[in-house]
This record gives structure tokens, sequence and C-alpha cells, in this order.
């Protein structure tokens, strides 16, 4: 496992050099074997792993790495940029399950993080966040987004808003019957998804709008 970490750290932190090992292999392979076909595969694969290398060492990490956690200790913007945006570099301080602090570090484009999504979001600087690596290599690591305060956080503020639109058509007619259903309906369906189970501040307030929206005597008033 040690080594297949390496490997993947290698594929996901260095797209170009990976890009020219993968199509050298390929070419030596061709011509030992006499066929064009490695050739045409390598450089098949040299292409896909610049834009998945950091995917699939995400999965490989999330599925067979040992659970620990790390905090961004500097960031810094750079003068390159992705989608219009700035790429940062991060300097992370990995804490291993047995103790032991490691130095690695990350950019906005090497970053493995999952589950994985068509967004890169980076955790806080100074706050900790929970990551899998593999033993023996410690300095590859994946962000388990879902299972770290910031990516709980911000999937709650995801899952509040279906709540706040209800809430927003309820509130614009208070006497249609519909809104009002509609408006149950999204407060309870927020209550039972275990993605909120921490929102304890929110689910209490909730459960009581609930109790006052089905009170018959407040249903049945004019």
């Amino acid at each position: 496992m040690k080594i297949l970490s390496m490997l993947f750290y290698f594929f996901a932190h260095h797209g170009a050099w990976s890009f020219f090992v993968l199509l050298i292999t390929g070419i030596i392979i061709s011509f030992w074997r006499r066929s064009i076909f490695y050739m045409v595969l390598s450089f098949i694969l040299s292409i896909a792993n610049v834009f998945t290398g950091q995917f699939v060492n995400a999965a490989f990490l999330a599925h067979f790495g040992v659970r620990g956690s790390a905090v961004v200790t500097l960031e810094k913007e750079t003068s390159s940029t992705l989608n219009d945006s700035a790429i940062w570099d991060y300097d992370v301080v990995v804490q291993t399950a047995d103790g032991k602090d490691v130095v690695t570090d990350f950019s906005t484009t090497t970053a493995s993080i999952y589950p994985i999504r068509n967004e890169i979001i980076i955790p806080p600087r100074g706050e900790r966040f929970i990551v899998k690596y593999i033993p023996g290599f410690e300095r590859n690591i994946v962000i388990m987004r879902d299972e770290s305060p910031y990516g709980i956080q911000r999937k709650i503020a995801e899952n509040l808003q279906p709540l706040y639109k209800a809430q927003g058509e309820y509130n614009s007619n208070t006497k249609n019957e519909s809104f009002r259903k509609a408006y149950v309906q999204a407060l309870q369906d927020y209550i039972k998804n275990p993605e909120n189970a921490r929102d304890s501040l929110h689910i209490k307030t909730f459960k009581s709008i609930i109790q006052d929206l089905t009170n018959p005597s407040l249903i049945n008033q004019p």
C-alpha cells in the first residue's frame, strides 16, 4: 500500500512529469513487445492523469487509508489561475493516528478531496480537518470533506436552501394551504436528514415551528 500511495502521490502532484513518464514507458514497452498498442494506451493514460490524478488518489486513500487530522498552516496565492480563479499553495501539518506530526503541502490543483465533487473547497487556515493516509507515506493525504467541520457546515448551509425557499413561499401568503404543507414537509425533511444532525440549534427551532404550523387551532384560524 505504501508503494501505491507514493505512486498515486506522484501522479496527483506532478502531472507534467507523470505525462512524460507514462508516455516514455509506453514507448519502451511498444518497442519491446513490437506493438503500437502500448504507446497509444500510455498516451491516453497520460492525458487522463492530467485531469483525474488527484481524483484517483482521493478514492484510493479514502477507501484504504487510516484516519488522521490536519491543519493548514500557511496559504499563499500564486500567479497561476484555474477557471479565472487564482491557484493557491497550502502548507499543512498532519497528525497521524499515533500522534506523529508530518509536514506536507498541496495546491488548489493537486489537493485530493473526498467525496469527489465538481468543486475544490479547501479548509480554512488554522481549522483542523479530517484526513486519511497510508502509514509509511503520511505526506500523501485525502481531505475527508464531509467528516470535517468546514465540510459539515457547508453541507448544512446547502441543505437549508430548499427549506428557506419553502419558508419564503409560506410567508408570502400564510393562508395558502399548499405553501403551509410544503413548508412543514421541508422542515421535517431537514430534521430527518442525518447530514444535519449536528445543527441542534436549528433543529430545535424547526421542531417548534412544526408544532405551531400543525396546531389545529392555528390552521383553522381565519
